[in-house]
């Protein structure tokens, strides 16, 4: 017998389908969840799992997509304002907004036991999607310089993670706002900017040895 949907009256099928992937796969094998599974997680009937979906490998794309879409870290800085302090605004309303700590939860289990290589690169391909299309860029011609900062950024992300599940009840806000970590995850976000990288790590070092340097008497 499912459980009783406590979403069932308000969100759509296709809603309540994306959620019941997310619940059954923290729970089991994704090789070992079925169709019949998800429409009983659900509580909708398997017409209406056919009518948006034709198979359980496109409903896992479809809720991986909404998730990474709905991170906002994955957005670019505004080019007009301070990137350090953009990035400390918002890891503080991503670590302090419970539905985008759930969207890692649910991230997460994708480099988890239960998940398998093609959930993994599922989400990398989304990933790396959704920043090129921040970026205004074609995925078809990309110049190297973008290819590599994408993968750069990408990889930073799916470190975090595999590694989300023993850091997201002990990491607080200030380990990520920290000089170095901060200076690490600012090299990662800027990779997704369009700021000049160069001029951005010569202000940054600039910045840091200023600070590091003694008063002279």
């Amino acid at each position: 017998m499912s459980r009783p949907r406590h979403d069932s009256e308000v969100l759509p099928a296709k809603d309540r389908l994306e959620n019941a992937f997310w619940e059954l796969l923290a729970d089991r094998d994704y090789r070992k969840i079925t169709v019949t599974d998800v429409v009983h997680e659900a509580g909708v009937n398997r017409n209406s799992f056919y009518y948006h979906f034709s198979s359980l490998p496109e409903l896992a794309d479809s809720a991986i997509m909404h998730q990474v879409e709905a991170i906002p870290i994955n957005q670019a800085p505004d080019p007009s304002g301070d990137p350090e302090e953009q990035w400390r605004e918002r890891v503080t309303a991503l670590l302090s907004d419970p539905n985008q700590h759930r969207r890692l939860d649910r991230l997460a289990l994708l480099a988890g036991p239960h998940s398998t290589v093609e959930l993994g690169e599922s989400l990398r391909d989304f990933a790396r999607l959704q920043m090129i299309s921040m970026l205004q860029k074609d995925p078809d011609n990309l110049d190297l310089k973008t290819d590599l900062m994408v993968e750069f950024s990408v990889g930073g992300m799916l470190s975090v993670l595999q590694r989300w599940p023993e850091l997201s009840d002990t990491i607080e806000l200030k380990d990520l706002l920290k000089e170095d970590v901060a200076v690490l995850a600012m090299g990662i976000y800027l990779a997704m900017s369009r700021e000049n990288m160069l001029t951005y790590w010569n202000r940054i070092f600039a910045h840091t040895s200023q600070n590091r340097t003694p008063n002279k008497p």
